[in-house]
This record gives C-alpha cells, sequence and structure tokens, in this order.
C-alpha cells in the first residue's frame, strides 16, 4: 500500500563516490537554495538527486543499490521522484534508462542547468563557486580543475569527465575568499591531475603560482594537495610546499604500481627508476614531507616478478600513506582490450600482502610521534573522544588523532596542540597541552 510521502517539496541530495562529487553535490544545493528550494543532504526529502560514482565496480554497484533503494521508497509512496546525475549517469545513462525506467529522468557530469530546470530552479551564473558545504565547515573542497588529458589504460574518468580544463585563478580565489568567509581554516585542493593545472589556460604548468595567491588570503590555514601526477611533475612546487608555512608537507600521488612493464602497460609515461628518483628528491627538497599514494594490483599481466617488485619496492620507499586496491577490469578504457587474467583470488591476496607490508611501516612511523606535539584541527566528536588530524592526514583517507572528551574540553574546528600519548599502526591518541 502506497503511503503518502509527508517531506513535501523537499529536495534531498545523495552523493557518492569522491571529493569531487561532494563538490558537485555542494554547488547542486547552493544554486537549489538560491531559487528558493528546500534541499537537505542524505536527509529525507520527497525528491531524492542521486550523484553517483562510475569508477570502478565496487563504486558503480554502490550507486545501483543506492537508485534501486531510492526507486523502491518511490514506488511506496515514501518519495515522489528519483533523479540522477553523476559520474554512473554520464558513463552508462542508456544502459540505466532500459534497466531502470522508474528513474524520472538521468544527467551527466555537465548537465546542471538541465537538472536545475527540472527541479524548478534557475541557473544562476553569479553564484559560480558559491556552494553549501557537506563537510564540516572548517574544512572543503577546491576543485581546480576538471577532466583529464592522462592517457592510463585503465582509467575510465575521461570518459565520464571529459578532457582537462583549469578554472581561472580568479575564479579559484573569489572561492577561497567566500570559504574562509565562512569559517572554512582548510583547503585540500582536488582535480584528476593537479599538476596539469594551467596547462589549457596560460600554457603552462601554473600549480605553484595559483598556490601563491590562495596563501595570502587571510583566514585559510592549512592548504593541502591531493591528486598529482609522477609524470611531468612540475618542481617549483616543491619550493612553494617548503617555503609556504600554510601548505602541508603532504602530496597524494597516486603511482598505480612500479614493474617497469605493468607502468608501460598502464601507459603511465614514466619507468620506476624515474619515479623512484623524484620520490627520493620530494623527500630532500621538502624535509618531512608526507608522502600519500595508492597502487593497483592484479592489472592485465602482472606476474608473480612484477608483484615482487612492487612488494619490495613498497617496503624500500617506507610511504607515510598508502592506500591498495585490486584491479578493475572498465569497458572501454584501453585496457579492456587485454585478458583480466589474474584471478580475483589472487587479486585479493596480494591486496593483503602489500597492505599488512603498509600496515607495519605505518606503525613504525607512528612510534616515533610519541612524546611529541602537534598542532592538530579537531574534526568531530565522536563516542568518548574528540577526532582530530595532523598536518600529515586528510580527512576520511588517513590516521586520526583521538582525545578523550571525558577529560577534556576542545572546540570543533579549532586547532589545538596536541601531545601524543600512545600510537597504534593507524591511529595515535593525545593530550591536550
Amino acid at each position: 500500500m502506497r503511503t503518502k510521502s509527508t517531506t513535501k517539496n523537499t529536495i534531498n541530495v545523495i552523493t557518492l563516490g569522491c571529493s569531487k562529487n561532494i563538490y558537485d553535490s555542494e554547488v547542486l544545493m547552493r544554486q537549489l537554495k538560491a531559487s528558493g528550494k528546500d534541499v537537505v543532504h542524505e536527509k529525507k526529502g520527497n525528491i531524492v538527486v542521486i550523484n553517483t560514482c562510475g569508477f570502478i565496480d565496487n563504486a558503480k554497484e554502490e550507486s545501483v543499490n543506492t537508485i534501486l533503494k531510492q526507486i523502491q521508497f518511490k514506488e511506496s509512496g515514501k518519495v515522489d521522484k528519483v533523479y540522477v546525475t553523476g559520474c554512473l549517469s554520464e558513463r552508462y545513462k542508456p544502459d540505466l534508462k532500459k534497466e531502470i525506467p522508474q528513474v524520472d529522468q538521468y544527467f551527466g557530469t555537465s548537465d546542471l542547468p538541465q537538472l536545475l530546470k527540472v527541479l524548478g530552479a534557475d541557473y544562476k551564473h553569479e553564484l559560480v563557486g558559491e556552494r553549501i558545504l557537506t563537510t564540516p565547515k572548517h574544512f572543503a573542497y577546491l576543485k581546480i580543475a576538471e577532466g583529464c588529458d592522462r592517457p592510463c589504460s585503465f582509467c575510465a574518468i575521461p570518459l565520464m569527465r571529459g578532457k582537462h580544463h583549469s578554472i581561472p585563478v580568479e575564479r579559484l580565489i573569489q572561492q577561497t575568499k567566500h570559504l574562509a568567509k565562512d569559517g572554512v581554516k582548510e583547503l585540500i585542493l582536488i582535480a584528476q591531475d593537479l599538476t596539469y593545472y594551467g596547462l589549457d589556460l596560460y600554457k603552462k604548468r601554473s600549480l605553484a603560482n595559483l598556490l601563491r595567491s590562495l596563501v595570502a588570503i587571510n583566514g585559510i590555514e592549512w592548504i593541502r594537495l591531493h591528486y598529482a601526477f609522477p609524470a611531468g611533475f612540475p618542481e617549483d612546487i616543491l619550493e612553494v610546499i617548503r617555503t609556504e608555512s600554510k601548505i602541508c608537507n603532504y602530496l597524494d600521488i597516486p603511482l598505480q604500481h612500479i614493474a617497469n612493464p605493468i607502468l608501460k602497460s598502464m601507459r603511465r609515461g614514466i619507468t620506476k627508476e624515474k619515479t623512484t628518483a623524484l620520490l627520493n628528491k620530494f623527500r630532500s627538497e621538502v624535509p618531512g614531507i608526507i608522502i600519500r599514494t595508492s597502487l593497483i594490483v592484479g592489472y592485465p599481466g602482472e606476474t608473480d616478478e612484477d608483484f615482487e617488485v612492487l612488494k619490495k619496492w613498497v617496503k624500500e620507499m617506507r610511504f607515510e600513506r598508502l592506500g591498495c586496491f585490486t584491479y578493475s577490469h572498465e569497458e572501454n578504457t584501453h585496457a579492456f582490450k587485454l585478458k583480466d587474467d589474474v584471478p580475483d583470488e589472487v587479486k585479493k591476496e596480494r591486496l593483503n600482502i602489500i597492505m599488512e607490508i603498509q600496515s607495519q611501516i605505518s606503525w613504525d612511523h607512528n612510534q616515533n610521534f610519541l612524546g611529541k606535539k602537534f598542532r592538530c584541527l579537531i574534526d568531530r566528536k565522536e563516542g568518548v573522544n574528540y577526532v582530530g588530524r595532523t598536518f600529515m592526514d586528510s580527512p576520511d583517507v588517513d590516521n586520526e588523532v583521538l582525545i578523550d572528551a571525558t577529560n577534556y574540553y576542545l572546540k570543533l574546528g579549532d586547532f589545538v596542540d596536541i601531545k601524543i600519548i600512545e600510537a597504534t599502526d593507524y591511529d595515535l591518541v593525545g593530550i591536550p597541552i
């Protein structure tokens, strides 16, 4: 029996996937709010907009399951309308319309004006760069470019996000000033490839110049860099990281693999030798830099020898932060032409081996912090603990610092000096000083 929805004319935006989707949802919500719409994020509403991810199998499955769940709500009368946008919709719109026709309408990644029109809102150009934050108000993601020109064989991002285009420096400065005015203290720069920034607009890699502009904005205290690419890395960035105190000594640079045959097949444009030399340069030019990377195991043709090379290299490089994923065979990518010949159980075994190695490295790394003081940004209160982060840690993906909330009172969004008194493989425990 259908039950009438009780949250009339409330638009519920559900966000799946990466930080770039978070950014897009925040822009959508600001535009809706400006047209007088009642909009919420992942709460109850009779109109649902699902911002999907279509990157790898797990993400696609989560997106499809979320759509089906909302369709069930629609059929039972708890929801009136369901709209789907984002990467999955961009990539598989014809298939989705055929398989899940109960969705009211599908939109791609660049269809914001059309989506707004269907929702009864106008696209307001004067709001470009303004958002309703879904993150805690003291940190925000800043997308500096969209799309990607890199030819990586395994990646479907260009199919969903298109070619690389940079956002002009002036617009990014304006956005950052808005964020700082609203209380944002930490700025997390994101793009498919930060290091490509500016090539299309200014005919040269311009990330260093952008960073110098952003550090001048009052209120912003930390700037963090996510998703650099190793081939053609603009080394003038290192000087800016070293000399500008607002820029965290932190770099997220997904390397994917290190065995030369795999790097060549992945079309990464770099070798093991050049990658290792680049990382050593990071550490020599920016002492104490925290390097986060991500790796793929089980890529087509990955032999036991290739994996041994990767395993040995992870042990040698001792990354401060590392994530690992099993290869996902994605339609219409260059690697899809290859045979997905590494069995799933072998992929999982290799992933577990890498993460066991990294767990010990992270343990060793964290033991060095016992008794030391760090400036921490307090993100939230969770149970009996405050949860904070050092400059070494990005939200949701890295280590956290736990502070006993039964003995201390801290204000969320504040920077606090914390002394580390305990350390596990992935978390620290501290007390305010």
